[in-house]
């Protein structure tokens, strides 16, 4: 593992304190990985060209003191500096950085960095234990790897919306950018299994990491049911087919609850809480099976008993007897859930563009002996130039004449 500064410095704790990443690229699925790798104390510097910030800093739905909110939460964690990566200057400063660098995550599209000369195979030759993370739309190869790729088209390409929605609809999105989401998650798994087997071996290698293959990969059993049965799974509304009963019911006073006791044994439970234990002998819904083949009728006798209760009671019954249960939360209610603030997941994030705390989520998954931390909210471009690059021995008049000539 690289020495960074983040070795001497007692306030960075977590799993990867000590590790260096460099964060080349925008939006959200590379920044995304970056920051989680933050979030478990590495020392993460995003790059960003001079005069041309990120997008994502714009981005978010509300304004608050003429600044949106994505970047308080995925420039987090992170040292940002600028630098002209095409340039000569620029790429003789990177290789000095990249000296000191475990990983790099970009999302460019693919032949970005080979056509500003900077392929992997030159960033291994000052540093052969180098880790370069790459996501994009479609990865590194393919037919479609020069196409750009977003979220929302990855998510409909690898069949993830497909599946999504009710029966004859339009194929709904989630409110956030999900399929960047789970690259980002893909990623740091990918990086994270390349440092240990740098371990082993010394050497670092490159992980290809695509949008759509990582929607891909939660498709749980959608692929061998076509493969062996030609069954294409279709969107089925607010449950699954045949897993029963698994769906929303709503409560007396109108709330949405999930009731979820498809399992057998949770089943004899919910049957017992609703005092109709025959249900659970009964042909048609004695096992996971018959359940599935008789849903709709499961489904309205589950819905006539949640129905006749306001949702604190049913959801009382439920726990108290070990059914699974819960509600459909707005933000302003997952904000207040005491789950949540006891576990840490509702913490704040001090953002320096209005010098004020704003909460934002916590850190996942938790580490009992080196729990990561939110140390900063996202910073402003170029915010730590002096300090990265002082770090590689320029001194304040070389880092005044770099700016000078838009190098950085």
């Amino acid at each position: 593992m690289t020495t960074t500064p983040a070795d001497a410095d007692s306030s960075v704790a977590g799993p990867l304190a000590g590790l260096r990443v460099l964060e080349m690229g925008t939006i959200i699925a590379g920044p995304f990985a970056a920051r989680i790798l933050g979030d478990y104390g590495a020392d993460v510097v995003k790059i960003e060209p001079p005069g041309r910030p990120d997008p994502v800093r714009e981005w978010g739905q509300g304004e608050y003191h003429g600044h949106r909110f994505m970047w308080t939460v995925i420039g987090r964690n992170k040292r940002c500096i600028t630098l002209d990566l095409r340039s000569e200057r620029g790429q003789e400063v990177l290789m000095r950085l990249i000296e000191q660098t475990d990983i790099v995550v970009e999302n460019f599209r693919p032949g970005t960095l080979e056509r500003w000369n900077l392929s992997y195979e030159r960033l291994a030759e000052v540093n052969p234990g180098l880790i370069l993370g790459r996501v994009s739309g479609y990865g590194q190869t393919g037919p479609y790897a020069s196409l750009p790729g977003y979220a929302s088209v990855a998510e409909a390409m690898s069949g993830l919306r497909g599946i999504n929605g009710y029966p004859d609809q339009p194929p709904p999105r989630t409110a956030v950018s999900l399929g960047d989401s789970l690259a980002g998650m893909v990623a740091v798994q990918g990086v994270l299994a390349a440092l240990y087997r740098r371990s082993v071996t010394g050497k670092g290698q490159v992980v290809d990491i695509a949008i759509t293959e990582a929607c891909l990969s939660v498709l749980e059993s959608c692929i061998p049911e076509y493969d062996k049965l030609g069954r294409v799974r279709r969107p089925s509304g607010t449950r699954l087919d045949g897993i029963a009963p698994s769906n929303i019911y709503q409560a007396s006073d109108g709330l949405w609850m999930v009731v979820a006791a498809n399992q057998d044994t949770v089943f004899r439970r919910l049957c017992s809480v609703m005092e109709r234990p025959e249900l659970a002998e009964d042909p048609k819904f004695v096992d996971h099976a018959a359940r599935g083949e008789n849903q709709d009728e499961i489904d309205g006798i589950v819905a006539a008993w949640v129905a006749a209760r306001p949702a604190a009671e049913v959801r009382r019954l439920l726990d108290e007897a070990g059914v699974i249960v819960g509600p459909i939360n707005t933000i302003a209610e997952v904000v207040d859930d005491e789950q949540f603030r006891a576990r840490d997941m509702l913490v704040p994030h001090h953002d320096e563009r209005f010098d004020e705390d704003v909460l934002g989520p916590g850190v996942v998954p938790t580490f009992d002996a080196t729990p990561g931390s939110v140390r900063r909210a996202g910073a402003a471009p170029g915010a730590d130039n002096r300090e990265v690059y002082g770090e590689l021995g320029l001194g304040a008049d070389e880092v005044d004449g770099l700016a000078a000539d838009g190098v950085i």
